[in-house]
């Protein structure tokens, strides 16, 4: 009796608050301006448009701010330089310098696009923070970042929705 409430209550607590998203609940995105569509996995993604002194841009908010924070931008590869290249390059010249900053691991990653993903860690306002940095490659030299930042326990809980957002981007043909 007492085991099978248990599994009643793990069962709820699965039902009532999993961190995977309901299928239905995905939304798409489709740039008029950055000429890419993306699939937010779950409404709590919200798009926010923003412009700048030089174009528009649009950035992608969970919840808060904090909690995760995605920026797209594209990016020309150098001659002869690789996914890897880019991703130190920007360790060396955007982000070592970030208060308490870490270098992570870098993995393969495979979705519509195929790439690497780089992590780091760093802190704000004494906080921990993370960045999670997917790079795709859209052909020879054309290579779309989609970097994702937030506090880090709760970008640690969204990497299945950062890997999903990842796996559904698309250049718009």
């Amino acid at each position: 009796m007492r085991r099978r409430k248990i599994l009643l209550a793990v069962a709820l607590a699965v039902l009532c608050g999993a961190a995977l998203p309901v299928r239905g609940q995905e939304e798409s995105y489709t740039s008029g301006t950055d000429e890419y569509a993306v699939e937010l996995p779950s409404r709590t993604w919200r798009a926010v448009p923003r412009a700048d002194t030089v174009h528009n841009h649009t950035e992608f908010v969970y919840g808060e701010r904090s909690d995760g924070f995605l920026q797209i931008r594209k990016e020309m590869l150098d001659a002869g330089a690789g996914l890897s290249d880019l991703s130190r390059a920007e360790q060396d010249t955007r982000l070592r310098y970030r208060p308490g900053f870490v270098g992570g691991k870098e993995e393969r990653f495979a979705g519509r696009l195929s790439g690497i993903v780089s992590t780091y860690e760093y802190t704000s306002g004494g906080r921990p923070m993370a960045g999670r940095i997917y790079y795709l490659k859209a052909d020879g030299r054309t290579v779309y970042v989609l970097h994702f930042t937030g506090r880090s326990e709760r970008l640690q809980r969204i990497v299945n929705q950062t890997d999903a957002i990842a796996r559904s981007f698309r250049p718009k043909q």
